[in-house]
């Protein structure tokens, strides 16, 4: 594993809160790396500090001690725009309410990533949009708004919206949360094939199933790293799929 590329990489990392007059403890010294083309889950409880290493990773919030480096860089000592510039583009986002924009259609979504780089066309821009939602089988939703598709369709939309930069590292939370079995495994089935691309996901969640589909588990408790262990066993989300009753919308 020491031959492939370090993504993410977290030294001794610490997050304290002052809440009153009490410090809160949300991360205390975490340290992994997460390696290229590698798909971890990390899980806990709530209170474990899920939410607070997720803000870390994604560049939302800095250590209180410790250090973090993303593709290579520092985060800890960079100014707000300069994480902000970071982040969109090494981290593509993908969230369990979707955040799509209402009333706008796919492409519109998926180009917004882009919208925030100079380097990019107007027209680069769309042609990189149709590319990302036909990669997640929606090429025939091109120009559906988000009031005009179901759960299923929408975060195929937000995974869209997260491939077209190209990231470093995809970035999900709780990404089946609000969706119903089948389509949670559908979902799964299209995080199984990114992996099996190359790219680098973490997904963080609270559902200790997940962890049979990825290729590695963290596993958090009160703020630190109470197990790390490689799945030797993947199991096929299709397969999985394949076994569930047909949707009685069909």
């Amino acid at each position: 594993m020491d031959s492939k590329k370090v993504v993410i990489e977290l030294q001794n990392v610490k997050r304290e809160f002052l809440v009153g007059d009490e410090m809160v403890h949300a991360l205390r010294g975490v340290s992994f790396k997460i390696y290229e083309g590698e798909f971890v889950t990390i899980m806990g409880k709530s209170g474990s500090g899920k939410s607070t290493l997720l803000n870390q990773l994604g560049c939302l919030d800095t250590p209180s001690s410790g250090e973090y480096l993303l593709d290579g860089v520092s985060v800890r000592t960079m100014s707000r725009p300069q994480r902000a510039v970071l982040r969109n583009r090494k981290i593509g986002f993908i969230f369990q309410n979707y955040n799509l924009l209402p009333k706008t259609t796919s492409i519109e979504n998926v180009e917004l990533p882009l919208m925030y780089n100079s380097d990019v066309s107007s027209t680069e821009r769309h042609d990189r949009a149709i590319e990302a939602l036909k990669a997640v089988g929606l090429g025939d939703r091109l120009y559906h708004k988000s009031n005009q598709m179901s759960g299923g369709q929408m975060q195929r939309v937000a995974i869209a919206r997260a491939l077209v930069n190209n990231p470093a590292v995809i970035l999900a939370d709780e990404a089946t949360g609000n969706l119903d079995t089948r389509t949670s495994f559908e979902i799964l089935v299209l995080f199984q094939k990114l992996f099996a691309a190359g790219r680098t996901i973490i997904f963080v969640t609270h559902n200790p199933d997940l962890a049979n589909y990825s290729s590695r588990n963290i596993m958090l408790r009160d703020g630190k790293v109470i197990s790390d262990e490689y799945n030797n066993n993947i199991q096929s989300a299709a397969e999985a799929l394949a076994q569930l009753p047909p949707s009685t919308d069909e």
